[in-house]
């Protein structure tokens, strides 16, 4: 079943370096069907779905280490085997002498508009990596990156905003 976030929802986690979750909102525990008890402590990728391309976390394990904030689209899987999406920003914090902390991410509901465009995308990426590997499907985002002539964070704000 795909669940939806209400819009005003905003989904809140934080992880430490190893990207284990040290802090999540009810919001998320909601969506991602888990107890507190069953999220902290676990490897944010508990909620990994199989349909979301390596490649897309790879780009943001690569940007949010400088950092520099990023946004992505993101299809999770809950506890009990349900989908969501969600237009996900991650940052580091940083403490007074800029050495990073941990990681905070928000993640709000995708526009619909959107999704028509990433799912494809995803799904080619996919199809891509599964055959090809992560490195060729990562070379699929940054074609389509370099055709369009935009960042991956132009391309992600822009199709939110549409």
């Amino acid at each position: 079943m795909l669940k939806e976030m209400k819009d005003e929802d905003f989904i809140v986690s934080k992880t430490d370096l190893k990207g284990r979750i040290v802090y999540s909102n009810q919001i998320f525990m909601d969506m991602a069907e888990y107890t507190e008890d069953e999220l902290l402590g676990k490897p944010h990728s508990i909620i990994r779905h199989p349909d979301m391309p390596k490649a897309v976390f790879r780009h943001l394990w690569n940007v949010i280490p400088t950092k520099q904030e990023i946004f992505a689209f993101v299809i999770n899987k809950t506890k009990n085997n349900n989908d969501y999406w969600v237009y996900a920003n991650v940052t580091a914090t940083v403490d007074l002498n800029g050495k990073i902390v941990d990681y905070y991410s928000v993640r709000r509901k995708p526009n619909p508009k959107a999704l028509a465009v990433i799912i494809p995308l995803y799904k080619k990426m996919l199809e891509v990596e599964k055959s090809s590997g992560v490195d060729a499907s990562f070379k699929v985002l940054t074609d389509i990156l370099a055709e369009k002539g935009v960042s991956y964070d132009e391309l992600v704000i822009s199709l939110q905003n549409q």
